[in-house]
């Protein structure tokens, strides 16, 4: 990698690699701008970096990926991007995108929004209406939230209540404030709020706003990309790089440049080695308790702002178990859907429970989303092994005698970690019989590794707590108090890999004083591929020789090893 040159002063300086970091960067790189990323970890992505286990991939912060259609929003913004001719995608099990375990109950999302309706309306005859009425109510909020950013002009501000009444009917309760209005069955309030796990909040925590347009980002169901998130991270270094920007890993900001006394302004970085890196302006992608306490200094902030930042609330941590196994797991019953599972009960009762207990009590986790990876992206299974990814919600509480670990990790840390693997993998077998009988490598991400990795205040996955006190108008801002300092992420706009980028690009359009939709206006030369992860039978040439090759040599593998 070159050497960094001290000299040259950029335009941009942005800390931090995730996919709101890079579309920012993108975008300014695009607009003319000398732009250079920082990045403390060895590989760019932040949460949506992949990584390998003896030769297996994992990715922490990529699932899935909705409204990637002809003309949905994703697909746009990655069209917007210059992005989409790199990126091809899976389309997930579009009759059961999510698999919902509550207890000994079952249901399958569809990727169908009347489908949905229907196949509620079938398993609950008595609350068909109030089905229909509260997902439609959910699809209107969402319209009327997307619109927000096109009513422009005295006329149609004029009539703004009216356009966005739903919204603003709806818009400072809670997902169980409004569903109890209009749903009644208890086990069709659990189905309904499962993607409450997509906020890491409880129901009566998560914004009512924010979770139906979750929901809506979903309604045309799930898409994986092939290759993991880290394609889409290599899609946008490529990106950037072809603007004539720049990206260092393994090159940790130690501080945020400040100058001036009354009228503060920020002019460049500090690194950890002591070198200096100057710019008109910084931008930072990084956790905003690591950005404001950390990098700047709480002696550089209002009172106003040191009030906000120690009333912020953080998300959840978690503990996120990778597995390797060389069993059949269709005939066990996986497919390219997610599974959520939970006990059932009340949700807000159970995540309470589940935020606030001696983790290390009980032999098995309750509730996990679990993922088969190598199922979403067919073209990574190499006839053999598959990979899992299973995650659980916990409090950094159980971690915070840990909070001081190294790189050389204690006895008393691994001894503990194993101990959570173990109840993992229990938990796990209740939706995958026999699956502990199948491993062939395992490992546990703890909220120690989050803050390791990705640099997050006590390991938190989804930025501040994505509760009515931390979305809209009450999130942290693009543009900073600091002069020439400015915001994105999880953060700031949304969470998730979709809500990042925007949160990026909308950042860019800050600084370039235009539209967010102009620098994502989708390029006519731009298209994604996407295609079916339950049916090969539409796979490009190409494609099909990638999956012979590795299986070809997966299989020459065993040969040579039971020789």
């Amino acid at each position: 990698m070159p050497a960094l040159n001290t000299s040259q002063k950029y335009d941009s300086i942005i800390v931090g690699s995730g996919a709101g970091g890079l579309a920012a960067a993108i975008c300014l790189a695009r607009a003319g701008q000398k732009v250079l990323v920082l990045e403390q970890h060895d590989v760019p992505g932040g949460w949506c970096h992949s990584f390998y286990l003896n030769g297996h991939r994992f990715t922490p912060g990529v699932h899935y990926v909705g409204l990637l259609g002809e003309g949905e929003a994703t697909n746009n913004l990655y069209r917007g991007l210059g992005i989409a001719n790199d990126l091809v995608f899976f389309r997930m099990n579009p009759d059961a995108y999510e698999h919902v375990r509550i207890g000994e109950e079952r249901f399958d999302f569809p990727s169908n929004f009347e489908e949905l309706i229907d196949r509620l309306s079938v398993r609950f005859p008595k609350e068909k209406k109030r089905i229909h009425k509260y997902l439609n109510l959910i699809r209107l909020v969402s319209e009327e939230l997307y619109s927000l950013p096109y009513i422009k002009g005295f006329w149609q501000k004029l009539t703004l209540p009216y356009r966005t009444r739903h919204f603003g009917k709806y818009g400072l309760f809670s997902v169980r404030r409004v569903i109890n209005w209009h749903i009644k069955d208890p086990l069709l309030k659990n189905i309904l709020n499962i993607q409450c796990g997509d906020h890491g909040v409880q129901p009566r925590k998560a914004a009512f706003v924010l979770h139906s347009a979750l929901m809506y980002h979903y309604f045309q169901g799930g898409y994986y990309p092939m290759g993991g998130g880290g394609a889409l991270i290599k899609a946008m270094t490529n990106a950037l790089k072809s603007h004539g920007g720049e990206i260092k890993t393994s090159t940790a900001v130690q501080k945020i440049l400040i100058e001036g006394t009354d009228k503060k302004k920020a002019v460049g970085v500090q690194l950890e080695n002591g070198t200096q890196l100057f710019a008109d302006r910084v931008i930072s992608n990084a956790d905003v308790g690591i950005t404001y306490n950390e990098l700047i200094g709480r002696e550089h902030l209002s009172p106003k702002l040191i009030k906000k930042l120690n009333k912020t609330i953080y998300s959840c941590t978690s503990l996120m178990l990778f597995l390797t196994v060389d069993m059949d797991v269709r005939k066990a019953g996986l497919d390219s859907g997610n599974i959520w599972m939970m006990p059932n009960r009340d949700a807000d009762e159970f995540y309470d429970e589940m935020l606030g207990a001696d983790i290390t009590q009980g032999d098995a986790f309750e509730g996990m989303f679990i993922s088969c990876t190598t199922l979403k992206d067919p073209s990574s299974f190499d006839g053999k092994h598959h990979s899992i990814e299973a995650i659980t919600f916990i409090d950094y509480k159980s971690f915070e005698k840990f909070k001081d670990e190294k790189a050389q990790r204690s006895q008393k840390y691994l001894d503990f970690k194993e101990k959570l693997t173990q109840k993992m993998i229990n938990g796990l077998e209740k939706a995958v019989p026999g699956i502990s009988e199948h491993i062939i490598h395992k490992d546990l991400g703890t909220p120690i590794t989050n803050e390791y990795y990705i640099n997050t205040t006590e390991g938190n996955v989804y930025g501040t707590e994505k509760s009515l006190k931390h979305i809209g108008p009450f999130a942290y801002k693009a543009k900073s108090e600091i002069e020439n300092l400015y915001l994105c992420g999880a953060s700031i706009l949304s969470h998730g890999v979709a809500g990042a980028s925007h949160s990026g690009v909308d950042t860019a359009a800050l600084i370039l004083g235009c539209h967010p939709d102009e620098l994502k206006e989708p390029q006519e030369d731009q298209k994604i591929r996407i295609y079916e992860a339950e049916d090969a039978s539409d796979y490009p040439e190409w494609m099909l020789k990638k999956m012979e090759m590795k299986k070809a040599r997966m299989a020459a593998k065993s040969v040579k090893e039971s020789v």
